[in-house]
Formats: structure tokens, C-alpha cells, sequence
């Protein structure tokens, strides 16, 4: 059985660094990402309060790779 990933409120997220896409233009319209206990979390920079996505390293993972061969290049497009 997989384990659950934990509900974003159970992470204190007061201190944690966030990093932001060199793409961004620095207009508040990017995803930013950090890891914290093990677990990457993608939250919107326009809405820092809002509660970010967990995901674990392998789900990360397989995304990160899926974009460095093209898988998601039609998003490039909108």
C-alpha cells in the first residue's frame, strides 16, 4: 500500500525557500518550488497564501523529465 502524502496545512511553510523560474520576468506569474521534509511543493506566486501541491520525489521526477524530453511542450503554445 502507498502511504499518503501529507495535506499541505501540515507543513510549516513560514521559513521555506522558494524558487522561482529565471522565466517568470519577475511579474508574479510563474510557479515557484521548494522541498520540504522529503516532499516537493509547487505553489502559485500570485497566491502565496494559497495551500501549495504536494508531490513526491518520484512523481516530481517523472514531470521534470516528462518536460526536459517535450511531453508537455504543446503548453508552450497557450
Amino acid at each position: 500500500m502507498t502511504p499518503r502524502k501529507p495535506h499541505p496545512s501540515s507543513f510549516d511553510l513560514t521559513n521555506v525557500e522558494w524558487t522561482v523560474s529565471r522565466h517568470s520576468g519577475g511579474g508574479g506569474n510563474c510557479v515557484r518550488v521548494a522541498v520540504i521534509d522529503g516532499y516537493v511543493l509547487l505553489g502559485d506566486s500570485q497566491t502565496p497564501n494559497r495551500e501549495p501541491h504536494v508531490f513526491t520525489p518520484a512523481e516530481a521526477k517523472a514531470w521534470l523529465l516528462g518536460a526536459k524530453e517535450g511531453d508537455f511542450d504543446f503548453l508552450l503554445n497557450l
